[in-house]
């Protein structure tokens, strides 16, 4: 997994600098979301199409990213974004049916053996 060019970053006002604004404001001072939302949790774009009412860079951003399907970590870390804001904004997706939730890939009680084997190979690969 590596860092995503500057060019990825959403895009805030006339200077085209990346964004740099405070968690909070993203989300609306929300901190909390109705699906289950691990940071191995697996989202994929359903509905490409660019909204005109958008308010924010960081939803188009994400959907883009999710064209491929992709976990909540793999999303932070692409955009550069808190964890907790991409859980929120994912959220807000998944309700605009523009984002499908898939879940972990294991159930309850163990995690699956192939999702901790990705894992310790990612580990190892840094």
């Amino acid at each position: 997994m590596t860092a995503a060019p500057p060019s990825r970053l959403p895009i805030r006002g006339a200077d085209r600098r990346p964004a740099r604004v405070r968690p909070y404001s993203l989300t609306g001072g929300r901190t909390s979301f109705p699906q289950v939302l691990l940071v191995e949790t697996f989202v994929a774009t359903l509905d490409p199409t660019p909204r005109s009412g958008d308010r924010m860079p960081e939803l188009p951003a994400i959907v883009e990213v999710c064209r491929r399907m992709r976990t909540i970590a793999e999303i932070a870390a692409l955009l550069q974004l808190p964890l907790g804001v991409v859980r929120v904004l994912v959220s807000d997706l998944a309700d605009q049916g523009r984002i499908r939730v898939y879940g972990t890939g294991h159930g309850a009680g163990r995690p699956d053996r192939a999702l901790l084997e990705r894992v310790l190979s990612g580990l190892r690969r840094l």
